[in-house]
């Protein structure tokens, strides 16, 4: 499995920063999980190929460029945009994007070729394909409805925590799965901004590490996303700090493979 995460911002040059400020991960070129860059970082090719958009849940920061990514591709679109989410998710969409205020409800809308986005509802706790890919959705604890997710092609299996605080039945799920090949998990908050992060229900190196103890397989990568970006380097010393093996930092525009 390919995974990259797409940046948000870009130097002078065109070269992908390490800030993040949107989150939109980029899965074998044809699937993304959320879109808050979709619209800004993918090429000319791969915006050919994506259909298939996972959205975790509803915050600026997870979908803030999905609605000018559909209407750059509006007259060309053949097939629809398929947005996967929770009934709970499509209902916020609805109500507060795709709302003929804020943005058109594409849901109504054709082109040519007939409808342009279509909603696709994500049963919880219950397989489901996205693509060539297997997935898990599995509700999180954050402060809008939202859901973590395994995804598998397959031959790899990957989980996303998406944005959380402690949970439980996130590490169930992953702990019964016989082989994890990476975790890519949230670190939002420096350590000295624990009640902030407590507040909006979000990890600090120190919680994380806590939380990382109901994890039962060993070797996986983790990989620690969604960085502040005006804390980036405190978070990443402090991630550091914790010695945990095979724990880094996404970097934004690099290519993992699994």
């Amino acid at each position: 499995m390919k995974i990259q995460l797409l940046p948000s911002t870009f130097d002078a040059q065109g070269k992908a920063t390490l800030e993040q400020r949107l989150t939109c991960f980029l899965i074998d070129d044809c699937v993304t999980v959320d879109a808050g860059s979709i619209a800004i970082a993918l090429t000319a090719d791969q915006r050919t190929k994506v259909h298939d958009i996972i959205v975790t849940h509803p915050h600026m920061d997870h979908i803030a460029s999905l609605p000018i990514f559909i209407d750059d591709l509006y007259p060309t679109l053949q097939q629809p945009m398929r947005v996967h989410a929770t009934p709970e998710v499509i209902e916020l969409l609805e109500r507060d994007v795709f709302n003929w205020n804020v943005y058109p409800r594409f849901s109504d809308l054709k082109n040519d070729y007939g409808p342009v986005m279509q909603y696709v509802p994500i049963p919880l706790n219950t397989e489901f394909s996205v693509a060539h890919l297997k997935v898990i959705a599995v509700p999180v604890n954050h402060i809008v409805p939202t859901i973590g997710l395994l995804i598998s092609d397959g031959k790899s299996n990957v989980a996303f925590s998406s944005d959380t605080a402690e949970t439980d039945a996130f590490w169930k799920v992953i702990n019964e799965t016989k082989q994890l090949d990476a975790l890519l998990i949230e670190a939002s908050f420096p350590d000295e901004l624990a009640s902030l992060a407590d507040v909006s229900r979000h990890f600090t190196p120190s919680s994380l590490s806590r939380e990382l103890k109901k994890l039962n397989h060993n070797g996986m990568d983790i990989l620690a996303v969604h960085l502040k970006a005006t804390y980036r380097d405190t978070i990443v010393e402090q991630l550091k700090a914790l010695q945990i093996p095979k724990l880094s930092v996404m970097n934004p525009g690099e290519i993992y493979n699994w």
